[in-house]
């Protein structure tokens, strides 16, 4: 028997919406590009099913179904943007302090007693 995954039995609320919103924008670059559900899935190499369910926004579909579906669209360079950490100023304000933190402790043993 498989373990389930707390993750997509109580998705939080923020990734859900953040997923569906992902699904959404996916399926509205693919019909502006007049692509069919069919033609982009055997593109990316997968099923219909896959590229259907990124589309609803599925927490259970793989990123590599959204990650190809990017891809297909031209859009996979916004993939990256998504870590950057230039743009994590939460990220960079706990590394700073961190690093000020560590600037405080002395360097190897002392031998003052």
């Amino acid at each position: 028997m498989t373990a389930k995954n707390p993750l997509v039995q109580a998705t939080p609320y923020e990734v859900e919406q953040a997923v569906k919103k992902l699904g959404s924008d996916l399926r509205t670059a693919r019909l502006r590009r007049n692509l069919t559900v069919d033609a982009i899935a055997a593109k990316i190499g997968t099923g219909r099913r896959a590229v259907a369910d990124a589309e609803k926004g599925k927490v259970t579909t793989q990123i590599a179904v959204y990650a190809g579906l990017l891809w297909a669209l031209g859009l996979v360079d916004r993939l990256g943007e998504v870590a950057d950490p230039t743009l994590d100023q939460e990220g960079q304000r706990l590394a700073l302090t961190r690093d000020r933190v560590h600037a405080r402790r002395p360097k190897g043993l002392d031998n003052d007693f």
